[in-house]
């Protein structure tokens, strides 16, 4: 089968590196590129790595031009693509739509409202395939032939791929929470700021929205009460580091009374036994974020702090790879009946 795709956003990272993913897949033509501020501009002009694509003239993002696509995928800021995908749904089209964005990606309208500041656009599936369920079951199988999909963030994926295992098995304290995060720069988006200037980044490490103020908490804790949890709180530090690509997060939780080592380790084991995407490491080797660069994969270790009595789990991944376009490759098979891991690696680029 030949797919026609339509990428919307095509001139920012989410949008590069999605055409990136989807130049190499087999089943895939690339149909329209579109952009807002640079339509008009060469393809090449912002993402000069693509040199398939170099030539290709960005088109505005409109219904009217993604429209007539078997798939579009929107690679918008975070408030823009409810509104293309609404205008989508007006003009009759009815592709697979993929949202890079976070529009879609909360149940809760008033999480939503108190972490965007504006109205909800409604709920779409949520497009991470390993997420576990409290019946046993994986997100995935609600991702098979879906037609809407909202793509996961990529701090979330961190923190969850993390500490679900032992959230699900009822090892650790879902309600002492505290994760620390490594975070790469183009985390932030293609966006011209003081402090994501060079200049201003390179050589120091700085943390940001602080105190619970960041947009993926209510992400998290979603997914974690999915996984199992009653009840979520978590502490959430993000940590801003002079690297272009990745995320490394630590997961500390209270170990819960009577589980051990041996059950932690069982539990981490058997979550993700089955999983080519996210892979638990063998013990005493520390995930690294250069190890997933490009890579659709997230490597995942854990450990008990006997003396604490606590766990500490790590995840490294490429936060645009895994932690966005691999996700939405990875849920668009899936929702196309196609196998999953088709024109996805887990080979990384290092050093």
């Amino acid at each position: 089968m030949t797919v026609r795709v339509a990428v919307s956003g095509a001139s920012g990272y989410a949008g590069g590196e999605v055409l990136r993913l989807l130049v190499a897949h087999p089943e895939i033509e690339i149909g329209a590129v579109t952009a807002h501020s640079n339509a008009g501009d060469l393809l090449g002009a912002h993402q000069p790595q693509l040199r398939s694509l170099a030539d290709r003239v960005l088109e505005p993002t409109t219904a009217e031009v993604l429209s007539g696509h078997d798939v579009v995928v929107l690679a918008l800021p975070h408030g823009a693509s409810g509104a293309v995908a609404a205008e989508l749904a007006a003009s009759g089209a009815d592709p697979l739509v993929l949202d890079c964005g976070a529009d879609h990606r909360l149940v809760d309208p008033e999480a939503w409202r108190a972490y965007y500041h504006s109205d909800h656009a409604g709920t779409w599936p949520y497009g991470v395939p390993e997420l576990i369920h409290a019946d046993g079951s994986r997100q995935r199988d609600v991702l098979r032939g879906a037609r809407r999909v909202a793509a996961p963030g990529c701090n979330a994926s961190a923190v969850t791929f993390a500490i679900q295992p032992g959230v699900a098995a009822g090892l650790v304290d879902p309600t002492a929470l505290s994760a620390t995060l490594a975070v790469g720069y183009s985390g932030a988006g293609r966006t011209l700021k003081t402090h994501l200037l060079a200049s201003e980044g390179l050589g120091t490490a700085v943390p940001y929205a602080v105190g619970g103020t960041h947009r993926h908490i209510p992400e998290i804790e979603q997914n974690l009460r999915v996984a199992g949890a009653a009840d979520v709180r978590l502490t959430f530090t993000p940590v801003l580091v002079p690297m272009s690509r990745g995320v490394l997060a630590t997961v500390t939780a209270p170990l819960a009374p009577g589980a051990d080592a041996a059950a932690v380790r069982a539990a981490w084991q058997d979550a993700y036994a089955g999983e080519l995407f996210v892979q638990l490491l063998p013990e005493g080797q520390w995930p690294g974020t250069a190890a997933t660069v490009g890579a659709n994969t997230a490597l995942v270790q854990v450990t008990v702090d006997e003396r604490a009595g606590a766990v500490v789990a790590v995840a490294a991944l490429d936060n645009l790879a895994k932690g966005t376009a691999g996700a939405v490759v990875q849920s668009m098979n899936l929702a196309l009946g196609l196998p999953e891991a088709t024109g996805l690696t887990v080979e990384g680029v290092a050093p």
